[in-house]
């Protein structure tokens, strides 16, 4: 933007040429955020502030917000984006202060930044890279990380080891899963082409508009729709890494499915199904950091397990639902409730399956007295800690069984030391 900039940062007469290039410049940085934003909203946001002169920076954002933001989700990402793109000079000073190494002091200590903010500062400044490449030397880099076997061993790696960008990296992996084809059939019916079933009511409507003179049969099938979801995650810290991970696998699992029930547990038991529905996954993990109370804390497994049954059980646990239970199931408490709860929940369920990361270990046991608790009482006993687990449990939720999965390998043993000699 050219011209003499007012104390708001706005020019009063840009360069028409410059100017047009700044928004589709910032439109395209929007896009590459998330929004959904095509050429004719570009043209309209072009043609908008030409036409108010932009005389001021509340009238300058209006005349943005009305021609590019199309739904109400997007609205957080678009006042963070005009808040970095059209501040004053020192923009790319502050940009660069906050995507350096060694962040200061103030941008360290705030532990919730604001929702979208790391995903708008990439694409704002991804766009400068072809003329920042060409001023710059020539260099050759090599990169293993997509190729096959850098890709292999991407999948394998474990969350708790990962960098910050390895781990943003796989939450895009995650939301681009194929996600579980696991539809049942329903008692209820739809119309049909193949002759499978008669369907008597379609018949004579179709018939009395004829007349009666003419009968035609209509034929109807079950309807498929995918089972209830119901997920229990433990939030203590030893699982922390690997459930804010497992999130945004089930925000993406959330947005394509309608019954999908999202609990956190530690201490105490957290409905966070509202906060999981929101469409910017960094949001919705911010909200539902803030409503837990006790994130990173300790666990209590069987209390929460009996405050599920008695309060949600009935309500999340029809039409035939699966059940994911996350924790590491180190119980400090007595595992004579543990076992009790658990039993009731694997009574009401279809599927219980049991994701822990201890699992990733070859010489993993049923040492503990909460693990040994709950195997004989899930179906499936997997490990969720790295991309490849997951990909594994979509194939479970589709059908696809394995016996690795089958608990009893690790419950047998422990029943043959306990059984008494003859």
């Amino acid at each position: 933007m050219t011209g003499a900039p007012d104390a708001a940062g706005v020019s009063h007469r840009p360069d028409r040429g410059q100017f047009a290039d700044n928004i589709v410049f910032f439109a395209r940085a929007l896009r590459r955020a998330g929004m959904r934003i095509g050429p004719g909203a570009i043209a309209d946001a072009i043609e908008a502030a030409g036409a108010i002169g932009i005389g001021s920076r509340p009238e300058f954002y209006a005349a943005l917000q009305c021609t590019l933001v199309k739904r109400h989700e997007d609205q957080p990402l678009f006042d963070e984006a005009f808040r970095l793109f059209w501040r004053k000079r020192d923009l790319v000073r502050k940009m660069i202060a906050l995507l350096s190494p060694v962040a200061p002091a103030r941008v360290r200590d705030d532990r919730r930044r604001r929702a979208g903010e790391a995903r708008l500062s990439e694409a704002l400044l991804s766009g400068r890279d072809d003329t920042r490449q060409a001023r710059e030397e020539e260099q050759i880099e090599i990169d293993a990380r997509f190729t096959a076997s850098g890709r292999e061993l991407f999948r394998k790696a474990d969350f708790a080891q990962m960098t910050a960008a390895e781990i943003a990296e796989a939450r895009r992996a995650m939301s681009s899963l194929l996600l579980p084809f696991d539809r049942v059939k329903t008692r209820r019916f739809r119309p049909s082409h193949r002759p499978a079933r008669i369907d008597p009511r379609a018949t004579m409507r179709d018939a009395m508009r004829l007349g009666g003179e003419f009968i035609q049969p209509r034929f109807r099938e079950p309807r498929l729709r995918h089972p209830p979801l119901v997920v229990l995650a433990d939030i203590s810290g030893s699982m922390t890494q690997y459930t804010r991970v497992f999130l945004h696998f089930l925000h993406a699992l959330t947005e394509e499915r309608h019954r999908v029930e999202t609990f956190l547990f530690g201490t105490r038991l957290t409905n966070v199904t509202r906060q999981m529905r929101n469409r910017d996954p960094d949001e919705a993990l911010d909200e539902c950091v803030a409503a837990v109370k006790d994130w990173s804390g300790g666990t209590r497994i069987g209390e929460t397990l009996h405050e599920f049954n008695r309060r949600w059980s009935r309500r999340v646990l029809g039409q035939g639902a699966i059940v994911l239970l996350m924790t590491d199931g180190l119980e400090r408490d007595d595992t004579v409730q543990l076992e009790i709860e658990l039993d009731r929940l694997h009574r009401s369920c279809r599927r219980l399956i049991w994701l822990n990361p201890l699992l990733r270990f070859e010489g993993f046991e049923a040492r503990a007295r909460g693990v040994r608790a709950m195997l004989p009482h899930v179906d499936e006993f997997r490990t969720v800690h790295n991309l490849e687990s997951v990909e594994e449990l979509v194939k479970s939720l589709s059908g696809e069984r394995r016996r690795d999965a089958d608990p009893r390998r690790f419950l047998d043993p422990w029943r043959a030391a306990l059984r008494p000699a003859t």
